[in-house]
């Protein structure tokens, strides 16, 4: 019972009553309890898969949260809607705008999300089937010199072709960015050929495969292993201590599920679908709208705890900072809610 409810009672039989009282209420399950009510910003893409389970599973209404995702077609608009109080929390991919936002004290990372890691394919590199100039893109390195399909400049998808700049050491203003602002005008330039490549999410690169629209190059996991996700919410949230507890303990809640029963059935790159694995994907394919044939190749690496790699945050922060889409004016320190985060 909190501190401020605690003090002495003048009637013995009004003390007895209200221990009675507390007892019934605490009894009760959260369902049928005032459930607070949180709104919850992600894409709808299978490396939310953990949030959805989170959802469909309850457990977030047993943590006391009664949660409304909110849905939007590409990462920064969701640090901006958190920063602006129109969300409460957001799961998404890192960009330049979410750092700018951290670094103003607007937001503040509580924990990780998904993970670029080999294995696990998320993040595509694709070459158009249609642009004359994609017949010489033989492989991810071979993008220099070409246009590229990002939903936005600073986005993830535009710091995996930083990172992969890096690995091969051509600079990086030999690839043509081409931001398109969601992922499916992303898709739609590529499929039209407007554009000789494209970095897109499993589940929308896979109908551009199977339609010889798009050729599969490879998988940022596999040549650029790093952080991809991040779970933050606004400054005005942080202090509420009870209420990000409760929805990180529903979180990681989900996140064990979506490693230790999806994850755990992975083989050559694909869920294997059984009894156990079924549900689940029927539930990342509902949020997703996507069918579970395509989800069952496109799920990220999660961490069964939720926890954050700072030390890639950091390099990223590093990047973003010295390409000119993050101020240099704050630190990895500054960004990250260590009430919350496990380094």
């Amino acid at each position: 019972m909190p501190s401020k409810l605690k003090r002495r009672v003048a009637s013995a039989g009004l003390a007895a009553a209200a221990v009675v009282l507390a007892g019934a209420v605490a009894a009760q399950p959260a369902a049928a309890q005032n459930l607070q009510k949180v709104r919850v910003g992600v894409l709808r893409l299978a490396s939310s898969g953990n949030v959805f389970i989170a959802v469909d599973r309850g457990y977030f209404k047993k943590a006391g949260l009664d949660v409304e995702l909110k849905f939007f077609d590409a990462a920064q608009p969701v640090a901006v809607a958190a920063a602006a109080g129109d969300i409460d929390f957001g799961v998404t991919a890192f960009t330049g705008g979410l750092f700018n936002l951290a670094g103003k004290g607007a937001i503040g990372i509580i924990a990780g999300q998904s993970r670029e890691q080999p294995g696990f394919p998320l993040i595509a590199y694709l070459a158009s089937a249609h642009a004359p100039a994609a017949a010489s893109i033989k492989a991810p390195k071979d993008i220099a010199g070409h246009s590229v399909g990002v939903t936005q400049v600073g986005s993830s998808f535009h710091y995996s072709v930083g990172l992969l700049a890096d690995k091969y050491g051509f600079p990086l203003s030999k690839v043509k960015i081409v931001p398109l602002q969601s992922l499916s005008n992303v898709a739609s330039a590529l499929k039209g050929g407007r554009t000789d490549a494209a970095l897109l999410p499993a589940t929308s690169a896979q109908p551009l495969i199977d339609a010889g629209d798009a050729r599969l190059l490879g998988w940022v996991g596999d040549e650029t292993p790093w952080q991809l996700g991040v779970v933050f919410a606004p400054k005005a949230k942080l202090d509420d201590g009870k209420l990000v507890r409760a929805f990180l303990e529903a979180y990681d809640e989900g996140c064990r599920d979506y490693h230790d029963i999806l994850l755990a059935a992975v083989k050559d790159g694909k869920v294997q679908v059984d009894d156990k694995t079924k549900p689940l994907l029927d539930t990342i394919s509902h949020y997703t709208k996507q069918p579970v044939s395509r989800i069952v190749g496109g799920l990220a690496y999660i961490d069964p705890k939720g926890e954050l790699d700072v030390k890639s945050v950091a390099k990223q922060l590093a990047w973003f900072q010295n390409e000119g889409f993050a101020d240099k004016g704050f630190k990895i320190g500054d960004i990250i809610d260590k009430r919350y985060v496990k380094e």
